[in-house]
C-alpha cells in the first residue's frame, strides 16, 4: 500500500522539478549602477521576485513557452522582456528614468510665466494687477520684469533692445493686432484688456516657441479662464470712471461681461497737466470684453469678443510753432476670438480658431485730416500627440491677412491715399523631447510667406535645459525671427523683404522655499532692418533692407514671497548694450528707446490687523540717448535718469468691499522723456530745444470695488 502511495507521488514530483525553470539577471539604470527594489514578474502569474542590493533577481517558473517578464519600480519607465522562458537567465537589464513634470526639467530660456497652475512661474496672476504704479494695466506690471525697457511717453513693451512694434500680443493663441489704445504723441498708452478675465500670462523675451511668428523680439501670450469658480457681479466706482462685470454659469457653460467707462475730465480739474499741455476734451473712452465658454469631457470652446471707443481733443507745445498745435482723436476698435479644443483617446489634441479685429482712427491736426482703417485676421488650426512621457509632437499651420488704407486731407481739400494688403502663410513643426528628468530640449521649425513680399522664410529654433540640482537649471536657446516691415513703410514701398533677429540665450534658475532667482545673458543679431532717407517716412522716400544691429546684455530677478513674514517682493536689474543703423540713423548708434541700465524693486506688505494690503514700487533707467544737431555727434548725449517711486493701499472695508488708493510718482520727480529741437537754427546759429515731459508728474488714483457673490468671501483684490 505504501509502494502504491510513494510511486505517484514522486512520478509527480520529478515531474514538477523537472518542469521548472530558473529566472535570473541584473537590473541597473543607464549608469550602470544597480537598483535595489525592483519587482520582477511574469506577467498574468504570481511567479516573480525583487532585487537585492546588487541589482540581481532570481526565481523558478513552471510557465514555458513564450512569456512577458515585466520589470517595474517607481522612479522608473516599466520594462518589458519578451520571449521564451528558457532564455530569460542572465539577464541584463537597463532601465530608464521616468518623466516626472512636477519636478523634471523644464524649457524655460527667454519666458515668464505668469499662472497658478505653472511649476516655472515668477509671477501670478494677483501680482500682474497688484504692482504700485502699473494703475490695473498688465503691460505696466510686465515693465518691472528684467528685459523691458521703460519708456514713459509710449507706454508699451520695449524688450531687449527691440522697438515696440516688434512684440505681438496673443489671446489664446490668436493674433491681436491692435493691443494697445489709440493716444496721442507723447502720451502713453495702455493695453486694452481687462486682467481679470485672464487666467495665465506668458511673456517671451525671446527664444519663444516656433508656434509664434512675425515678432523680432517677443511674444506676449495671453491665456482667458477655461471654468470660472462661481457667479458674481464686480461694481467698480473710480476717480477716472467706472465699471461693473458679471459672471453667469449654466451647467458646463458660462458667461463673463464686463464695460468700463472713463472720463478724465474731473481729475484734469482738480490737478491740471504739465505746462504745455492744454485739455479742450480729456481722454474719455467706453469699452467691454466678454468671454463665452462651453467645456465638455472632451473639448471646450471659447468666444471672445471686445470693443473700445476712446476720443480726446488736446493742444500740445510744439518748438516749431508760437501757439499751441491741436490734436483731436477718435477711435473705434473691434476683435473678435473663437478657439476650440478637442481632446482625443489616442492622446491627440486638435486646436483650431480664428480672430477678427478692425482698427479705425480719425485724427485733426492744426487743419489737417487723416483716416486710418486697418482689417486683421488670423486663421489658425495645431495638433498636438503625446506619444509617450518622453516625446511630444505639434504641428500647425496659419493665415494672417491684413487690409490697411489711409488718407490725409490738406485745408484745401487736397486728398492723398495709401494702402497696403498682405497675406502670410505659415506652417510649423515642433518636438519637445524629455532624454531625462535632467535634460530636455525642444526642436521646432517654422515657415513662412508673404504674398506681399514674394518671399519665403525658414526659422529653425531650438532651447535645451539641464537640471543642476533639485531645485536649479540650465537654459540655452537660439532661434531665428522674421517679421514684416511695418505698414508704415510697406504702404509706400511693398517690395521691402522680411526683418530678421537671431536670439542666443543662456539661462539659469532656481526656484524652491518661496526664493525665485534668475540670470539671463542673450545676443540678439538684426539684419535686414528698414532704412528710409528723409526725416520721416514719406511716399517719395528711397527704402531698402540694408539696415542692422545688435543688442546684447544681462537679466537678473530676485522673489521672496515666504522668509520675510508678510512679505512679497521681487527685484529686477537688465544690463543693456545696443546698436542699429536703420531708419533714418545716419550711423550705427544706440536707438532713444534703449537705457543701459534698468533697475525695479516691487513689495506687497499684507497688515493683517488692518486688513490692508500696502503696495510700492521703485523703477530706474539710465539717461537715454537723444540726437543733438548743435552737436557732430548722432544720438550721442543723454537724458537725466529715470526714477519712479509709486505706493498704493488696498483696504478691505468688508470681505467683499475694497477701498483702493495709488499714487504713481510720489515724489513728483520731474522726469525727462527727451527733447524736440527746431527744425531751422536761429539768427546765432543754435537750434532751440524744449523738453518732452510727461503729461503729468504725479497720478492719484482712488476707487471703490464691491463683489457680490453667493459665498460672501470674493473680492476684485485680484484686479487692483
Amino acid at each position: 500500500m505504501l509502494k502504491q502511495l510513494f510511486f505517484p507521488i514522486a512520478l509527480f514530483l520529478s515531474i514538477t522539478l523537472v518542469g521548472q525553470t530558473t529566472i535570473s539577471g541584473t537590473v541597473t539604470d543607464d549608469k550602470k549602477a544597480p537598483i535595489e527594489g525592483v519587482n520582477v514578474y511574469l506577467e498574468g502569474t504570481y511567479d516573480g521576485a525583487s532585487t537585492n542590493e546588487n541589482g540581481k533577481f532570481s526565481f523558478e517558473t513552471s510557465e514555458h513557452g513564450t512569456q512577458t517578464m515585466v520589470i517595474s519600480i517607481i522612479s522608473y519607465e516599466t520594462h518589458y522582456e519578451m520571449g521564451d522562458v528558457s532564455y530569460f537567465k542572465g539577464l541584463e537589464i537597463k532601465m530608464r528614468e521616468s518623466i516626472n513634470q512636477l519636478t523634471g526639467v523644464t524649457l524655460t530660456a527667454g519666458s515668464f510665466q505668469a499662472g497658478d497652475n505653472s511649476k516655472v512661474s515668477v509671477l501670478k496672476p494677483l501680482d500682474i494687477v497688484t504692482t504700485a504704479g502699473a494703475v490695473g494695466d498688465f503691460v505696466g506690471a510686465l515693465q518691472t520684469l528684467p528685459g523691458t525697457s521703460k519708456v514713459s511717453e509710449d507706454g508699451r513693451l520695449f524688450v531687449r533692445g527691440g522697438a515696440a512694434g516688434e512684440t505681438q500680443v496673443f489671446i489664446d493663441g490668436l493674433r491681436v493686432f491692435q493691443p494697445f489704445s489709440a493716444t496721442a504723441n507723447n502720451m502713453p498708452t495702455r493695453g486694452r484688456f481687462s486682467p481679470f478675465l485672464f487666467k495665465g500670462i506668458t511673456f517671451s523675451t525671446g527664444g519663444y516657441s516656433a508656434e509664434y511668428g512675425q515678432a523680432l523680439s517677443s511674444v506676449l501670450l495671453l491665456t482667458t479662464t477655461d471654468v470660472p469658480e462661481q457667479e458674481k457681479t464686480d461694481i467698480s466706482i473710480m476717480s477716472v470712471g467706472g465699471g461693473v462685470g458679471h459672471t453667469e454659469i449654466w451647467g458646463d457653460e458660462s458667461l463673463s461681461i464686463n464695460t468700463s467707462y472713463i472720463n478724465l475730465a474731473p481729475y484734469e480739474t482738480l490737478i491740471p497737466s504739465n505746462q504745455g499741455v492744454r485739455w479742450n476734451s480729456p481722454y474719455e473712452s467706453i469699452s467691454g470684453e466678454a468671454v463665452f465658454r462651453r467645456k465638455r469631457e472632451n473639448n471646450i470652446f471659447k468666444l471672445y469678443a471686445g470693443f473700445n471707443h476712446s476720443n480726446l481733443d488736446i493742444e500740445q507745445e510744439d518748438i516749431n510753432f508760437d501757439e499751441l498745435v491741436s490734436f483731436k482723436l477718435k477711435n473705434n476698435n473691434l476683435y473678435f476670438n473663437s478657439s476650440y479644443k478637442h481632446y482625443f483617446e489616442n492622446e491627440w489634441t486638435l486646436a483650431t480658431g480664428a480672430s477678427i479685429s478692425t482698427d479705425r482712427n480719425k485724427i485733426r491736426i492744426l487743419t489737417d485730416k487723416i483716416t486710418t482703417k486697418e482689417i486683421g485676421t488670423h486663421l489658425k488650426l495645431k495638433l498636438k500627440k503625446n506619444f509617450n512621457s518622453r516625446f511630444q509632437w505639434n504641428l500647425g499651420a496659419e493665415y494672417f491677412k491684413t487690409n490697411y488704407d489711409d488718407a490725409f486731407i490738406t485745408e484745401d481739400r487736397l486728398e492723398f491715399k495709401s494702402d497696403f494688403k498682405d497675406g502670410i502663410s505659415a506652417v510649423f513643426s515642433e518636438a519637445d523631447i524629455f532624454f531625462s528628468n535632467r535634460f530636455a530640449m525642444k526642436l521646432g521649425l517654422r515657415g513662412e510667406y508673404s504674398k506681399a513680399l514674394e518671399s519665403i522664410t525658414l526659422a529653425p529654433r531650438v532651447s535645451l535645459a539641464l537640471k543642476s540640482g533639485e531645485n536649479g537649471q540650465f537654459s540655452l536657446a537660439y532661434g531665428d525671427f522674421y517679421q514684416n516691415p511695418l505698414t508704415d513703410y510697406l504702404k509706400y514701398d511693398a517690395h521691402l523683404e522680411f526683418e530678421k533677429t537671431s536670439h542666443y540665450i543662456l539661462n539659469y534658475q532656481y526656484s524652491g522655499d518661496g526664493k525665485t532667482f534668475r540670470a539671463e545673458a542673450y545676443y540678439k543679431d538684426y539684419d535686414k532692418l528698414v532704412k528710409y532717407d528723409t526725416d520721416r517716412p514719406l511716399f517719395n522716400s528711397n527704402y531698402n533692407n540694408l539696415g542692422s544691429g545688435y543688442a546684447s546684455g544681462l537679466d537678473v530677478f530676485w522673489r521672496d514671497n515666504r522668509n520675510i513674514k508678510n512679505m512679497d517682493y521681487w527685484i529686477s536689474y537688465s544690463y543693456l548694450d545696443t546698436k542699429r543703423d536703420y531708419l533714418n540713423f545716419r550711423e550705427k548708434a544706440t536707438p532713444n528707446f534703449a537705457p543701459k541700465h534698468s533697475f525695479s524693486l516691487v513689495t506687497k506688505y499684507f497688515i493683517t490687523d488692518l486688513h490692508s494690503q500696502v503696495g510700492m514700487s521703485y523703477s530706474y533707467g539710465s539717461g537715454r540717448p537723444y540726437d543733438n544737431p548743435n552737436t557732430s555727434g548722432f544720438l550721442f548725449e543723454k537724458t537725466k535718469s529715470y526714477n519712479n517711486l509709486s505706493i498704493n493701499w488696498a483696504y478691505l472695508i468688508s470681505q467683499q468691499k475694497i477701498l483702493y488708493f495709488s499714487v504713481s510718482n510720489v515724489l513728483g520727480i520731474n522726469n525727462v522723456n527727451g527733447y524736440q529741437y527746431a527744425d531751422t537754427p536761429n539768427t546765432n546759429g543754435i537750434i532751440k530745444r524744449r523738453a518732452i515731459l510727461p503729461s503729468a508728474d504725479t497720478f492719484f488714483f482712488v476707487g471703490f470695488f464691491w463683489t457680490i457673490s453667493n459665498d460672501k468671501s470674493s473680492n476684485q483684490l485680484d484686479n487692483l
